[in-house]
């Protein structure tokens, strides 16, 4: 009890009060600013899944990637403020704060370059899904290897290709990402025909194919719009090559494609246009005439002199 009543007769009470009152005040400010964020935070979300919307994004995929964004945004932005907050309050009490600091440098110090690569393929994740650059279910070609993308986490992005086999990617490690299902997909076709076709023949059947799949009740709802027909592109070796696209629904282009390529099958053989395939035709020229004549004249002198 005695050490306890020198305690309190020895503190100096308007030290206290007044280092009470700036730790308060540094609180209550710490709690606004907490305040604050939060709102701004929920009208970015609202915003983004706004945004979203607006580019025709699935509910569930832009909500599922703005949630992760914002999350890791307050969790950083909180941190930041809070421990800045500690910092001052430590301060006020009379807490040398210093060392603290000097301390905590050397360790962020030591732990970022331990740490560098994942620190990299983090902050790549951020910006990969802010700018939404790709999304789980598109389908991508990242560093030349293509696939569905099965999950995108701020670390790394996995993609399953056609054969089933699962690809990691590190996403610091992503030199080039290539999206073939953002927004809308292409299906680009080359089809060759013989070159005694007439090739405007040749795009008229084509064109009408196109307006049938368009017309189609269940391709047409997968087409953005009618195929279009470029023209003649090139000479190869043994055919005229004639390009063309195909705008769809995004990932739907294959099954548009092979639609389309199978009714142009069935179109060039109704109109008998010949589509070239490796095959090789021997031409005899005059001067092989003379030998077939001198064998068949060698053969009826013979027949001559046995009679």
């Amino acid at each position: 009890m005695d050490s306890a009543r020198d305690f309190f007769t020895g503190l100096d009470w308007d030290i206290f009060i007044k280092t009470g009152l700036r730790v308060t005040l540094v609180l209550v400010f710490a709690w606004i600013a907490t305040s604050l964020l939060q709102h701004s935070l929920r009208r970015l979300e609202r915003h983004l899944i706004k945004k979203s919307e607006e580019g025709g994004e699935p509910p569930s995929e832009s909500e599922k990637r703005i949630e992760t964004i914002i999350r890791l945004i307050r969790q950083g932005a909180l941190l930041a403020l809070w421990t800045t907050v500690g910092l001052i309050a430590l301060k006020e009490i009379g807490i040398e704060i210093a060392p603290i600091i000097a301390s905590a440098g050397i360790i962020g110090l030591a732990v970022g370059f331990g740490a560098q690569n994942l620190v990299r393929d983090i902050i790549s994740g951020f910006f990969i899904i802010l700018e939404n650059q790709v999304r789980v279910g598109d389908v991508a070609i990242i560093n030349g290897t293509g696939g569905l993308v099965d999950k995108i986490n701020f670390r790394t992005i996995v993609l399953r290709d056609l054969g089933g086999v699962v690809h990691i990617f590190p996403n610091g490690t992503i030199t080039t990402l290539s999206n073939l299902t953002k927004d809308w997909s292409a299906y680009v076709f080359e089809i060759g025909v013989a070159y005694k076709e007439n090739t405007d023949q040749v795009t008229e059947v084509m064109q009408e194919v196109g307006a049938e799949l368009a017309n189609d009740e269940k391709f047409g709802r997968l087409l953005i719009e009618p195929p279009e027909i470029f023209g003649v592109d090139k000479f190869d070796n043994s055919a005229v090559i004639i390009k063309g696209r195909i705008k769809t629904k995004p990932i739907r282009q294959w099954e548009v494609g092979r639609e389309y390529l199978r009714r142009i099958k069935l179109a060039f053989d109704r109109n008998n246009i010949e589509i070239p395939f490796p095959h090789r035709t021997v031409y005899f020229s005059e001067k092989s005439k003379p030998f077939s004549l001198q064998v068949v004249e060698k053969y009826h002198q013979q027949s001559a002199e046995k009679e």
